[in-house]
């Protein structure tokens, strides 16, 4: 369809999935999921003032067909952003740093799917100079879905790792689809930020070029993982890549180093992400948006590491640092298929080298492994033992897949 008469001469549109979010002037997208169906609201939305209806069997396309349209007509550049681990946060960093400089819309939350990425180009106004696309996936060929809508001008993939992989098949599954990103920059001449310190990056990027014949010496920028600055609000030495990251960036824009330091300094995590939460008994470490084998280990390496650092042990390894009052409140990772045993397990084992002070685990998948550990079968149940045996004095490493929902163990901390 030819959206020109509903994209033409407007500085903004307010498209809305949601009927309850209709006002005058408003586009409704009337969806059908499992549990729902915009279908139902057509007629209020209408008598809510909305100026044009999307509905019907193709709904979603004709989203993304309008997004797509919206995107065009604006002609911003766009930074696409996927990775298994931390693009979230690099999303989140990159846009304090360059919104020193321009005026930036970057995706809201984690509307990173097939619906979200419409909707964060959708929500870009005239107004804007720039945009931060984030872009999700959980199964072969969703990355080349989203940057179809999106067609982003510059691409960077923080990482990959084994998530997803019932649905991905394999951890090289994961990288043929993140590279999806890759593919499309490079056959629209576009600019590619990479980090030159991870050899699986380098890998895809190569089999990307060498697809379209490209030499392997091409516009890619390159920047190393580095080192945690100081005086931020990050928890975790695995953010040191993701800070390097929003640092190249900036300064590929035009923004400085100073003034891109001063931005991260300045940026506080939120949705339980990397997030530092002193509670009337415990300092508790919140990382419980998501969690999958990767970003697992990674946390409870920097975890450890800065334990250590605390009791002034600095020195000694991470597998075989033994700080005191410390507990690990871990969540079952999730989407795993047939790797599901063998991932639980290898993070018991990670644990019991640790030889942590406390352990609690919540999933059922947790009780195949060899955990010597109390495993729940849900956080409620974690709660009603928090109620009778409450934690006081631990540090507290809180991580987990998000159907976990840790959160709610919090206000028992």
């Amino acid at each position: 369809m030819d959206w020109n008469f509903l994209i033409k001469n407007k500085e903004s549109l307010h498209v809305t999935t949601d009927s309850r979010k209709v006002t005058s002037g408003s586009i409704f997208v009337a969806l059908k999921g499992e549990h729902f169906d915009g279908n139902d609201f057509v007629d209020q939305a209408r008598k809510d003032g909305a100026e044009y209806i999307i509905s019907g069997e193709n709904a979603l396309k004709d989203l993304q067909d309008l997004a797509r349209a919206w995107r065009r007509e604006l002609g911003l550049p766009i930074l696409g952003i996927t990775g298994t681990n931390g693009k979230t946060t690099t999303k989140e960093l990159c846009a304090a740093v360059l919104s020193t400089k321009y005026k930036l819309y970057y995706t809201q939350g984690n509307l990173n799917n097939q619906i979200g990425v419409p909707l964060t180009l959708l929500s870009i106004t005239r107004a804007h100079e720039m945009a931060i696309v984030e872009m999700g996936a959980s199964h072969p060929g969703d990355i080349q879905e989203l940057v179809e809508i999106a067609e982003p001008n510059y691409g960077l993939i923080t990482n990959v790792g084994k998530a997803h992989l019932q649905g991905f098949g394999s951890f090289e599954g994961v990288m043929r689809t993140k590279a999806e990103l890759y593919d499309f920059i490079l056959a629209h001449n576009g600019t590619i930020f990479r980090n030159a310190d991870n050899p699986y990056l380098e890998n895809m990027y190569l089999s990307a070029c060498e697809a379209r014949g490209l030499s392997s010496v091409s516009e890619a920028v390159l920047y190393h993982t580095g080192t945690m600055p100081s005086d931020t609000h990050l928890v975790g030495g695995y953010n040191a890549e993701n800070v390097s990251a929003a640092i190249c960036v900036g300064r590929y824009f035009g923004v400085s180093e100073e003034a891109a330091l001063a931005a991260i300094r300045a940026y506080i995590p939120s949705n339980n992400r990397s997030q530092l939460m002193q509670t009337e008994r415990n300092t508790v470490v919140v990382d419980a948006y998501n969690a999958n084998p990767t970003s697992m280990s990674a946390a409870i390496n920097a975890f450890c590491l800065s334990a250590c650092k605390a009791s002034g042990l600095s020195s000694v390894s991470e597998a075989v640092c033994q700080p005191k009052a410390v507990c690990y409140i871990l969540g079952a990772m999730r989407e795993l298929g047939e790797y599901s045993h063998l991932e639980h397990q290898n993070i018991v084992n990670m644990l019991l080298e640790r030889k942590a002070d406390r352990v609690l685990l919540v999933g059922e998948e947790y009780k195949a492994t060899t955990a010597p550990y109390p495993i729940f079968n849900n956080v409620e149940d974690l709660c009603a033992y928090l109620q009778t045996e409450p934690l006081t004095g631990y540090t507290i490493l809180l991580k987990g897949s998000r159907s976990n929902q840790l959160e709610k163990v919090i206000p028992f901390l």
